[in-house]
């Protein structure tokens, strides 16, 4: 009975972490807002602050049975293991998300933008409810979030940044931050950086590399992914500290400006949606009226069903 509720409650962490990861590939939905959801915010919080590389230098007394012990209690001590399985969740659940919105980008970019405008203005409203912005500071990190949002997406709307892995490398550790700010998505901050469209689509030609057994441009892809991905690990023990630290000190003026950041953005998913939509087609123009209604829609009734919703937990 023991082990089976052991399975269960790895199962349970696992696709808690598929929801999070489904969440952080749509821009929007935020799967810090996920974790806050299923009840695992706070301890995900303690894991990624607790990591200590330190524990590797306990390697070599891995020979022996008590220095087995003592490493293994190091790691459950630091609780590794949930974040291993949470985050396979992720990474099931981004592979396979990110190889839908590719598909869709591809085939109905506009109404692919309208649904990601909505999900992000919705957003920003349910946020903004939830905010005070009085002093100075908080006005001013309001509008400077605005404003830098606004004129970034101006230059990135499609690859104005380009793709040079330094970039792509610090795309991956700003991203990671989403992990810890409920309200906050991590696609949307690769659509601030120019990178989300770009990044779905090599993890897609990745995967079905993969598959094909090293069919397409193998080498480069998993280049970029790892690329990618070794500055989201930078991110855990640099800019995930850093937004925490901001969020401890200035709260109200940290949450202010990065909510400011997704109403700036909005720019880039209305461009592509006016420029891909002929207004004198009904059709198009209904379709993305749509897509853009049930973005809104699903953040709007996450909000409503959820009482813990809310841009940092206490």
């Amino acid at each position: 009975m023991e082990a089976t509720t052991g399975v269960r409650a790895w199962l349970t962490v696992y696709l808690k972490g598929l929801a999070m990861g489904a969440a952080d590939s749509v821009p929007g939905v935020s799967g810090g807002t996920i974790a806050l959801i299923t009840g695992i915010y706070e301890r995900l919080i303690d894991a990624l602050t607790s990591l200590d590389l330190r524990v590797l230098d306990r390697i070599p007394e891995l020979g022996s049975a008590d220095g087995r012990r003592g490493f293994f209690a190091e790691l459950r001590g630091m609780d590794l293991f949930f974040l291993v399985v949470l985050g396979l969740g992720v990474g099931t659940a981004i592979v396979t998300i990110s190889r839908v919105v590719h598909v869709a980008l591809e085939t109905a970019r506009p109404q692919t933008f309208a649904f990601f405008f909505g999900l992000i203005a919705a957003s920003a409203v349910v946020l903004y409810d939830q905010l005070a912005v009085r002093t100075p500071l908080e006005i001013g990190s309001a509008v400077a979030g605005f404003l830098i949002a606004f004129f970034v997406t101006g230059v990135s709307d499609g690859a104005g940044f380009g793709h040079a892995l330094p970039l792509i490398f610090l795309a991956g550790a700003v991203a990671i931050s989403a992990m810890v700010l409920p309200g906050i998505s991590g696609a949307f901050l690769l659509i601030l950086l120019g990178q989300y469209e770009y990044l779905t689509g090599v993890l897609t030609d990745l995967v079905d590399g993969v598959l094909a057994l090293g069919a397409g441009d193998l080498v480069g892809n998993l280049a970029i992914v790892a690329t990618f991905g070794g500055g989201a690990v930078i991110g855990l023990f640099t800019v995930a500290h850093v937004v925490r630290r901001a969020l401890d000190e200035y709260r109200e003026a940290t949450i202010a400006f990065l909510v400011s950041l997704m109403v700036g953005s909005l720019r880039l998913p209305l461009v592509e949606v006016l420029g891909g939509v002929d207004p004198a087609t009904l059709p198009a123009v209904t379709t993305a009226f749509g897509a853009a209604l049930a973005g809104a829609l699903a953040v709007l009734l996450l909000d409503y069903y959820t009482e813990d919703l809310s841009t940092v937990a206490a």
